[in-house]
């Protein structure tokens, strides 16, 4: 059972007599424990409970949404470093014992350019998300799995936007919405706006989307089922993809809903949680938006290359994410379908870390990326690989978006 650890309920133990604010960090912490001790005993009993069915078909079908008249718009129900930091190899991350060939028909692609992203850096337990503004309710960040994640700490709803440079529209004609997002139980639900919430209206009553563990529903639009994975608590990869007027929206490997028409035009994000019963956590982590795209053939014609920072890995390791498949699968179809591209694949860093590491991982990230495509089928003549380390940044290193943008892997035609 996984549970959230508190520094408060550590530092209250050890330093309880040493001053009056010692004393309200232990009472504090006391009330973490009773909480999590609670959601261990609910937790366990849902595990013992029809355990055969846990996770028969958490990966299968695509689904599009079908018009459902019955299902009504309501509210969730509410009961009485470098890459560290932007994707976890513990366990329970959104991809977890789920190899990157079993996404085979994964085909969510980010965008090309960065310009939010948060993956918690040096953020404080207890306080609120620097990167972020509130709307209603109460977000606080709290660590799980040693990891900082934004928890919505309550049955009350809370509901945040990101902290942007633009307060006006800055959502592309194309762009791309990706966080991971934890279900604790079959009630653990998350609603998305495509704009933002505090600083900007609704510019075309555009719908709003609610995702839970059986199911995505938008309004104006109907719903689709989903196989309930019931091995609860999970983390999941959630993403959103808009191209001019269509939609698509994908958890984990699965496509759930793809609008070719969402008659209005999205202007900036918005998220809202809770906990469906109490001590049954709501978290968000990993959340990134970016603008642009282009069809990776017409790059490569235009530019003799393309670049993509879709490609992740686990922590300072050469292990491919299996939320990098779209990419992949893109490559091999673009390299599939025309005989005559060969590529120099090339791997880059952000400044974060030693010089040397960094280099070895970048040569180690690109041998990866060429031993997964020949894998695939591409013929290992047609791929070499490089490795540049930190040394040829596209972007600042100072901000996140900017170290986001500078973690990529290139396809250089040769």
């Amino acid at each position: 059972m996984k549970r959230i650890i508190t520094l408060v309920f550590a530092v209250a133990l050890l330093f309880s007599a040493v001053s009056t604010e010692a004393q309200t960090l232990k009472k504090l912490g006391a009330k973490f424990k009773e909480k999590t001790e609670r959601a261990k005993d609910r937790s366990d009993d849902n595990i013992d409970e029809k355990v055969d069915d846990a996770v028969d078909a958490v990966f299968e079908g695509e689904g599009l949404f079908k018009k459902d008249e019955t299902k009504e718009d309501t509210e969730a129900p509410v009961a009485s470093e470098e890459e560290s930091r932007e994707n976890s190899a513990s366990d329970n991350t959104a991809s977890a014992n789920v190899s990157p060939t079993l996404w085979t028909k994964y085909d969510f692609v980010p965008g090309d350019t960065v310009i939010f992203e948060d993956i918690l850096e040096n953020e404080q337990n207890g306080e609120f998300p620097s990167k972020w503004d509130l709307k209603t309710g109460n977000v606080e960040i709290a660590l799980y799995d040693n990891e900082s994640v934004i928890n919505f700490p309550s049955t009350s709803v809370s509901q945040i936007v990101p902290l942007m440079k633009e307060t006006g529209d800055y959502l592309s004609e194309k762009f791309t919405i990706e966080f991971d997002a934890y279900f604790s139980e079959f009630c653990t639900t998350y609603h998305i706006e495509l704009y933002d919430v505090v600083n900007q209206k609704n510019p075309d009553n555009l719908p709003r989307i609610t995702i839970d563990p059986k199911s995505l529903w938008m309004d104006q639009f109907g719903g689709t089922d989903i196989p309930e994975n019931k091995n609860y608590p999970y983390w999941q990869r959630v993403a959103i993809s808009f191209n001019i007027r269509s939609l698509k929206i994908y958890f984990g490997e699965q496509r759930l809903g793809n609008i070719p028409n969402l008659r209005g035009n999205p202007t900036g994000f918005s998220i809202r949680s809770e906990q469906c019963h109490e001590g049954n956590w709501a978290f968000i982590k990993n959340i990134r938006i970016a603008k642009g795209s282009m069809s990776l053939y017409d790059r490569v014609v235009t530019d003799g290359k393309f670049i993509t920072n879709g490609i992740r890995f686990d922590v300072g390791k050469a292990t491919i994410r299996p939320e990098s498949m779209g990419v992949i699968n893109q490559i091999h179809k673009l390299m599939t379908e025309h005989s005559d591209l060969n590529f120099s694949v090339e791997g880059h860093t952000d400044s974060d870390g030693e010089d040397a590491s960094n280099q070895k991982l970048s040569e180690e990230r690109a041998a990866a990326v060429k031993n997964l495509l020949v894998d695939m089928g591409i013929d290992a003549s047609r791929l070499s690989t490089r490795g540049f380390g930190e040394s040829t940044p596209l972007d600042s290193n100072s901000t996140s978006e900017g170290k986001a943008n500078n973690r990529r892997v290139e396809f250089i035609k040769i």
